[in-house]
C-alpha cells in the first residue's frame, strides 16, 4: 500500500516531551534501553541494550562508523568582548583532498558556522585565547565560512587544546561540555578524527559488547563516514525530495567490501550501525559501477545521498538506530527503512515508555 502522505515533510512530526531529551549518557554505555521492531511482525518488544546480541547469529556482520568527533566547538569573544563561538567543519583543503588526516593535513584554513552568523562577517576577527584568535575570510552560499586559525602554534594543537566537544543544541546544560563528554560523546572504537557530531548509534557498544559479537561468529568491520554540519540542518522545505543533504566524507576499505561480500555469499545479513553507516553502504553498493543488488565495493569520497521514501535498501538488512529529530533526514531513513507509518507507531511507543531521545538516549533495532 502506498503511503500517499510520505512525501511531506509535516508527514514525519512528532510530539516530544523536553523531559525525554537525553542531556547525559546512561551511567554505563550498555545501560541504555533497546527497542526492537520487528518490521515483518510489525511488533516492539521493549529490552536492555545487550539484548541486540541475541538477534545476531553466525555468519552476519555488524558494521560500525568508526569515525571519531574532533574538539570542533571554538567559543571566544569579539574585540568588543561580546561572545561569539565557531564550529569547524573540515579543513579547506580535505575539498581538494578528501580524507587527508586531519593532524596531517593543512588546518589552518578551515570551513566553519558561526554564531553570531550575521555579524561574523568577512574581516572581523573572534579571539579564543592567548594567542589564538580565528580570521573570517569569506562567506559560502550553504552558510558556512571561510575562517584562517592564527595562533602561536601550529593549528592542529590549537584545536586539541581550547576546543570543545561539538555536543548537540538541543543537549541544554549551565556549562558547554565537561570531561564526561570527551570520552562519553566517542564511540570505544573511534579512529580517525574528523566529525563534527558522534554517530551516535554506536555510543552503546562496550569493548566485552564488541567481544560477545564477535564470539557469537559475527564479523565486525569498520568503515568511517565524517559527520558534518548537515546532521544539525533541519528539513525546511514542504516536499522531502526538495531538500539536499551536504555531503561528508566516506572511506569504505578493500577489507571491509570483501568481509561484506563473504558474509552475503554465505547468506549472512548486515547489520548497520547508524545512518551514517547505512549511508555509506548503500552509497558503495549503488555507486562505482556496481550493479544494483550486486556487492559492495571499496572506495573513498563524498557522499550526498538522501535516503527517504520510497527507496530500495541493496545493503542493509537490519538498522541499529538512536532515536532522531522530528522533520529531520535522520528520521526520513528510518521511515525509508521500516515505513513511515510503523515508524511513527515506534515513537509513539517509546514516548509512552518513557525512552530516552536523541544523541545520548536509547537505541532502536530494526530487524
Amino acid at each position: 500500500m502506498t503511503d500517499e502522505r510520505a512525501g511531506r515533510t509535516e508527514a514525519y512530526d512528532y510530539e516530544l516531551p523536553a523531559e525525554l531529551i537525553a542531556a547525559r549518557p546512561a551511567a554505563r554505555r550498555d545501560a541504555s534501553r533497546l527497542l526492537v521492531l520487528d518490521r515483518a511482525r510489525r511488533r516492539f518488544t521493549d529490552a536492555a541494550f545487550p539484548a541486540l546480541l541475541e538477534r545476531l547469529r553466525a555468519g552476519d556482520a555488524v558494521v560500525v562508523n568508526d569515525s571519531r568527533v574532533f574538539p570542533a566547538r571554538l567559543l571566544g569573544r569579539k574585540p568588543t568582548g561580546a561572545r561569539a563561538e565557531i564550529l569547524l567543519v573540515r579543513p579547506e583543503s580535505d575539498a581538494l583532498q578528501p580524507f587527508a588526516p586531519f593532524d596531517e593535513a593543512d588546518t589552518r584554513l578551515w570551513r566553519a558556522m558561526v554564531r553570531p552568523g550575521g555579524k561574523l562577517k568577512p574581516g572581523r576577527t573572534v579571539d579564543i585565547a592567548d594567542g589564538f584568535a580565528v580570521e573570517i575570510l569569506d562567506s559560502a552560499s550553504d552558510g558556512t565560512r571561510l575562517v584562517r586559525l592564527a595562533g602561536d602554534d601550529d593549528p592542529w594543537s590549537l584545536i586539541q587544546r581550547h576546543g570543545r566537544v561539538p555536543l548537540p543544541p538541543y543537549i541544554v546544560r549551565d556549562a558547554p561540555d565537561d570531561a564526561d563528554d570527551r570520552e562519553r560523546y566517542q564511540t570505544v572504537y573511534a579512529a580517525p578524527a574528523g566529525s563534527v557530531a558522534a554517530p551516535t548509534a554506536g555510543l552503546h557498544f562496550t569493548p566485552e559488547t564488541l567481544a560477545a559479537i564477535e564470539a557469537r561468529g559475527v564479523r565486525l568491520v569498520s568503515l568511517t563516514l565524517h559527520v558534518g554540519f548537515g546532521t544539525f540542518r533541519p528539513v525546511t522545505a514542504d516536499r522531502i525530495d526538495a531538500h539536499e543533504v551536504a555531503p561528508e566524507a566516506y572511506s569504505f576499505s578493500a577489507s571491509a567490501a570483501a568481509a561484506l561480500n563473504a558474509t552475503r555469499a554465505a547468506g549472512g545479513r548486515v547489520f548497520a550501525v547508524g545512518t551514517t553507516s547505512c549511508r555509506v553502504l548503500e552509497t558503495v553498493v549503488a555507486g562505482g559501477g556496481v550493479p544494483a543488488g550486486g556487492g559492495f565495493a571499496p572506495g573513498r569520497g563524498w557522499t550526498d545521498l538522501f535516503i527517504r521514501p520510497p527507496y530500495t535498501f541493496r545493503a542493509v538488512d537490519a538498522l541499529v538506530t538512536n532515536f532522531h529529530l522530528p522533520r529531520s533526514s535522520l528520521l526520513m531513513l528510518v521511515a525509508a527503512f521500516a515505513g513511515r507509518e510503523l515508524t511513527l507507531e515506534a515513537y509513539a511507543h517509546a514516548i509512552r515508555e518513557r525512552y530516552r531521545f536523541y544523541s545520548y538516549g536509547d537505541a532502536m533495532v530494526i530487524t
